[in-house]
């Protein structure tokens, strides 16, 4: 399509994701004008809902839980449930099945969940029981940029805070050792920490862990009422609302194409605004974003079933996510296999089951299955057999409700998803030299090089997850930058 190229707003967005949409509303809530570019039909990036399957059965394409929505200091902010957003909890956040044919339940009490825990209950509580107690004040200085600018503001002064990145920089598999005694306790943490895409032997790969495990006690992981779509379309109703627009089936291929603005967020990764701004940027900066570096992909797998998982394990079905993967051993060697550019052959399985808790997502009596597993980046493996295998091994008879499949290889996320390279969901790997540098080493992550020109995805600080946080904080280092 044609682009308005000659018609002047005060912001451009470039990508309709909750990250880019946090962006826009953030400026327009400033009382600026606003437009967003989307490149495919629908707004949603990491958060949408389509009938993959079936007609009547609504899978969550990307994202499905969403502790970091209900618990994103910015959605907070937003009337996000006048505009369509009703968030579920089921009765446990989470359930990992154990090979004895048992299950550890994540609840939202620590107490409760460590009568699963057995010997391991009190140190259950002394790890998490700090962080709980002040989540909120740990959220902001966590899901803000490790930076001197922007910590100064959340520093880490409190006890509390200390203990929580002290934990949180250690191996999944270290701390989980040193901590727990038993394999119950040891594995629902390795399960956590595994959402991090990184080997649990790697330092930080614990921080994973201790913040979703904080936020299940702290606000829950709920799922959103018909699916993550609505998180994205109460967003876009909402700026709707401000006066910004938004325009879908508009592929940004060069900066040259938008309108004049005096700031331009560009919700991609380092590898699509190399693109984008080509001969744009100075040398230095492009050869650093050059050198980001992109983590393992994903092997989405969506089915629809003519009944409920049969877990042999029945507390399974309390929870709106299960971890399949075994012990602390098991899980550690699928992610391990992952890094060493050899897809599992027992892979670490996350799994969701709204249906369960939501009637909206299937047709009566029949429910859906949203399931992947980590695979090498770029990876074409068909990871359908062994995934459905590892949930079998504790639910035996799964298989024979199967009426219908979907799947998504790593290579095809990235074409679903650009933003996506190599099926990296994460938006680049998030290891200690990254974690604290993402996208490149700036005291402001958000800007470029280029006056009036930010990056605003989960290539920057905090990262993956939806919560908007990296847009927010794009929109507020160009409202001190462009617009003071």
């Amino acid at each position: 399509m044609t682009l308005p190229t000659h018609i002047t707003y005060d912001a451009v967005v470039v990508g309709a994701g909750p990250n880019g949409l946090a962006a826009a509303i953030t400026m327009a809530q400033a009382g600026h004008s606003v437009i967003v570019y989307e490149a495919a039909d629908k707004i949603g990036g990491g958060s949408r809902t389509s009938e993959l399957t079936l007609p009547g059965f609504l899978h969550d394409v990307c994202s499905a839980i969403h502790p970091l929505g209900i618990g994103s200091p910015f959605f907070r902010t937003l009337p996000l449930e006048q505009y369509g957003v009703e968030w579920i909890h089921p009765p446990a956040p989470l359930a990992h099945p154990l090979p004895n044919g048992s299950a550890v339940v994540l609840e939202r009490s620590i107490a409760a969940t460590g009568e699963n825990l057995g010997d391991d209950a009190e140190a259950w509580q002394r790890l998490f029981g700090p962080i709980c107690s002040h989540w909120d004040a740990i959220a902001e200085g966590i899901l803000a940029p490790f930076r001197p600018l922007y910590q100064a503001r959340h520093p880490f002064t409190s006890l509390d805070m200390a203990r929580f990145g002290l934990s949180a920089i250690q191996s999944a598999k270290g701390l989980a050792e040193r901590r727990f005694q038993g394999a119950r306790a040891r594995a629902v943490f390795a399960g956590m920490a595994a959402h991090s895409m990184l080997p649990l032997e790697q330092p930080l790969s614990a921080a994973a862990g201790l913040v979703l495990g904080s936020l299940a006690h702290a606000v829950g992981w709920p799922i959103p009422r018909g699916g993550s779509q609505t998180i994205v379309d109460a967003l876009a109703a909402y700026l709707r609302s401000l006066g910004g627009e938004i325009v879908t089936g508009a592929e940004i291929k060069y900066l040259d194409e938008l309108p004049s603005a005096h700031a331009v967020f560009c919700d991609v990764t380092p590898r699509q605004l190399l693109n984008i701004a080509k001969g744009k940027l100075p040398e230095s900066y492009a050869a650093a974003l050059q050198r980001y570096r992109y983590g393992p992909g994903v092997f989405k797998l969506d089915l629809a079933l003519d009944g409920p998982i049969p877990w042999t394990a029945p507390e399974c079905a309390k929870a709106g996510t299960i971890h399949v993967g075994g012990v602390l051993e098991d899980i550690a060697s699928s992610e391990r296999s992952v890094w060493r550019n050899l897809p599992s052959e027992q892979p670490f399985v996350l799994i969701a089951q709204q249906s369960l808790f939501d009637p909206t997502r299937a047709p009566a009596g029949k429910h859906t299955v949203w399931a992947y597993c980590h695979v090498p980046n770029g990876h074409e493996v068909d990871m359908t057999e062994r995934i459905e295998a590892q949930i079998e091994r504790f639910a035996p008879g799964f298989r024979d409700r199967i009426i219908a499949r979907h799947s998504y290889n790593a290579c095809q996320m990235e074409r679903y998803n650009a933003n996506y390279v190599g099926g990296d969901i994460n938006g680049g790997v998030q290891d200690m030299w990254q974690h604290f540098t993402r996208p490149t080493v700036r005291p402001d992550p958000y800007s470029t090089p280029v006056k009036g020109l930010y990056i605003c995805s989960s290539s920057t600080p905090p990262g993956g997850g939806v919560h908007g946080m990296c847009g927010y904080f794009a929109a507020q280092s160009a409202l001190r930058h462009d617009f003071a």
